[in-house]
């Protein structure tokens, strides 16, 4: 079995429940190794992700641990699977492990739900706002490094238009629809972007507006990400000194609650449109 290179966060992911797996059926690796007719160390590479694991593996696993959830096991069976390169591979060399972790992460995504309090979400942003917040970024990205994260964030959209488009829910507060990146014309059309986005059926867009409402957030964007199954959600904080990703099931419980708190104060989609048209008018 070859060693694995710069695994994605997804490919990580199945060593990781594979261990959970283990740990909760209350197994140490000598003893799951010797179950299987293999070495401590084999089971140690599999979990670290140093080597593969094929689906069937995957699942003589999960009967070495005593896992009765078919649903879990089939998903990570499924994940083990997967050998098609998807579109993101392209900038490999040329992007962030985070940003082509992230396009995986949602291409897989049973649906999507968003937050966001300063920045418009990256799944509906125009190239002219993205290209305004890249400008700011901090170390100074150079002109051709602008141009491939506006490329890369612009491909993350076809998610939302493919023949079985995610299901996608952004929760914005009215705070980043204010913002004046790039100026009052970029700021229109990316207003604009939004109505017409907002169209799709499979897209919801809720607004909480500046009228005194009180909810959790540290400010941070959350992007949450549903698996097939509750086990295989994940979830992405986009802070100031880099994405974390968040896969243990009390955080992302903590976060589910999150979202539902701030889409409960949000205002509903046809009121949340009223308040972009105004903005559109007032810009």
């Amino acid at each position: 079995m070859a060693p694995r290179s710069a695994p994605s966060a997804r490919r990580q992911r199945i060593g990781v429940e594979l261990r959970r797996l283990r740990e909760r059926a209350g197994m140490t690796a000598a003893e799951a190794s010797r179950a299987l007719g293999t070495t401590q160390g084999q089971i140690s590479n599999i979990e670290a992700n140093r080597f593969g694991v094929n689906p069937e593996r995957v699942r003589t696993l999960a009967r070495i641990y005593g896992c009765t959830d078919t649903q879990l096991v089939d998903a990570l069976a499924d994940m083990a699977a997967e050998r098609t390169r998807g579109w993101w591979e392209e900038y490999r060399e040329i992007l962030p492990q985070r940003l082509l972790d992230l396009a995986e992460m949602e291409h897989h995504a049973a649906s999507l739900r968003v937050a966001q309090v300063i920045n418009i979400p990256g799944l509906l942003q125009t190239p002219e706002h993205a290209r305004a917040l890249f400008r700011e970024a901090v170390p100074e990205l150079r002109p051709h490094e602008i141009e491939h994260r506006i490329s890369h964030r612009i491909k993350r959209q076809a998610v939302l238009f493919r023949e079985q488009p995610v299901p996608y829910t952004a929760i914005i507060h009215e705070a980043a629809l204010r913002m004046q990146f790039g100026g009052r014309e970029v700021v229109r059309t990316q207003l604009e972007h939004l109505l017409r986005i907002e169209e799709e059926p499979n897209v919801t867009v809720r607004v909480i507006a500046f009228d005194g409402t009180s909810f959790p957030t540290s400010g941070h964007g959350v992007d949450y990400a549903y698996g097939p199954v509750t086990d295989l959600d994940t979830a992405q904080l986009d802070t100031t000194h880099g994405v974390q990703v968040i896969d243990a099931g009390g955080q992302l419980a903590k976060y589910r609650l999150v979202l539902d708190r701030m889409e409960k104060v949000a205002l509903k989609p046809s009121a949340s449109r009223d308040l972009i048209h105004r903005l559109i008018q007032d810009a």
